[in-house]
């Protein structure tokens, strides 16, 4: 590769292909995170307070969210202006392919969202760091196990400790 070469500084072929597809792939995927923290952003304002938190429950919450909604939206800016420079192609299935346990991961902390009122924080902690420890290999044996120990030590103890020690409510749901 020469400095004198145009051709050089830009990816032709399938690695041009690709990127539209890619670019793409990240405006959606930073979009569709920032409207699911939006809606978690709502829902965090209806967190009981106790009467040791002068800003609510739902302070810290929104505050991270917060954040991470204008990351994110800043992330699909940078990609929004990224795509009228990409080549045409295709590569949007690539690029979600490649970050397949990424995806798989946020649809199940999305579950996790959802089956928070009906679960409870226990139940649907529990199922959700189970479920994302499987999804990331502990499948067996001894791996599935000490997943098994963690879930229970976060789901169960988290519950535990901020409902008793700190006496902060954690959501309750309608099967715990």
């Amino acid at each position: 590769m020469s400095a004198n070469n145009p051709s050089a500084a830009a990816p032709t072929g399938p690695a041009a292909d690709s990127t539209r597809g890619a670019v793409l792939a990240n405006l959606l995927f930073n979009l569709a995170l920032a409207a699911l923290f939006t809606a978690l952003f709502i829902d965090a304002g209806e967190l009981p307070s106790s009467m040791w938190e002068p800003l609510g429950a739902g302070a810290f919450p929104r505050l991270v969210l917060g954040a991470l909604i204008l990351f994110n939206l800043a992330l699909a800016l940078q990609a929004a202006m990224a795509l009228g420079h990409a080549t045409s192609g295709g590569g949007t299935l690539a690029w979600l392919y490649q970050r397949r346990l990424a995806c798989a991961t946020l649809a199940a902390f999305a579950l996790y969202a959802l089956a928070m009122p009906w679960l409870g924080f226990p139940l649907a902690s529990l199922s959700f760091l189970l479920a994302v420890q499987w999804l990331l290999g502990a499948r067996r044996g001894r791996r599935l196990l000490v997943a098994a120990i963690v879930a229970v030590a976060f789901g169960l103890g988290l519950h535990l400790l901020f409902g008793q020690v700190f006496q902060i409510p954690l959501p309750a749901g309608r099967l715990w």
